[in-house]
């Protein structure tokens, strides 16, 4: 998340939707590898924004990157990552190796 395109995310804001019950599915080659809900969160997101909110301040817009759901594994130069949120849409980026 710390590094140049490391974090990339959609052009616009979703409304109307319940934080209590927001899916998230990860695919990488088409193939589903992660799938957890907000609910799951070992930190629900109230305790989270009210922890981040006393070290800084937080605007409207802001993004608070909060983990991932099991799932992770190694990526290679080829492969497509899909991330979908239901109600959202789904995000799609290649793998690129590293140019030196």
């Amino acid at each position: 998340k710390g590094f140049d395109s490391f974090c990339p995310v959609g052009p616009r804001v979703a409304e109307g939707l319940s934080w209590r019950e927001l899916q998230v599915i990860g695919r990488v080659n088409g193939r589903e590898r992660q799938r957890g809900r907000s609910s799951e969160m070992v930190f629900g997101i109230p305790t989270l924004l009210s922890y981040i909110s006393g070290v800084m301040t937080l605007e409207p817009g802001d993004l608070v990157a909060t983990g991932t759901p099991a799932g992770v594994g190694p990526l290679a130069p080829g492969d497509v990552v899909e991330v979908e949120i239901p109600g959202v849409g789904i995000l799609t980026n290649p793998v690129k190796a590293c140019e030196r």
